[in-house]
């Protein structure tokens, strides 16, 4: 299963649906991220710091601890190679009743290419293009 940002920084900071998220992935050893979810979170959680809701010491740590969580092997990770970028420019031009934009499409082909049976995102547009090119999307 591929996390993509919105389904990982839940695992990290509180927000709806974090318990159910992480009751649901207790325990596997199937779960893949990219850098480019984790430089998505170190923004969300830079958002958060500058509109003053969490302080830049927690921001600091819990982007720490997502690194060692990936260096530890809580996660597969999988990175964005030159074949990532063109089947995602695939993906931009094959899907036309969608806005989908380039980070979203960059995670559909980190899925699809890394083999993965389902895509994590709470981002209803990015999970209506996983659905259209045959990929599963969770929650």
């Amino acid at each position: 299963m591929y996390l993509d940002a919105s389904a990982l920084v839940k695992l990290y900071l509180p927000e709806p649906g974090s318990d159910t998220l992480d009751a649901a992935i207790q325990g596997r050893s199937d779960l893949m991220v990219s850098d480019l979810a984790i430089t998505e979170i170190v923004s969300a959680i830079s958002r958060r710091r500058r509109e003053g809701i969490l302080p830049a010491v927690s921001c600091a740590r819990l982007h720490r601890q997502i690194l060692a969580d990936i260096e530890g092997g809580l996660y597969i990770k999988n990175d964005l190679m030159p074949e990532v970028h063109r089947e995602a420019e695939r993906l931009l031009l094959a899907i036309d009743d969608i806005a989908l934009r380039a980070a979203d499409a960059l995670h559909l082909a980190l899925a699809s290419l890394a083999g993965a049976a389902a895509i994590v995102t709470y981002d209803q547009r990015l999970a209506e293009a996983a659905n259209k090119i045959g990929l599963n999307s969770l929650p």
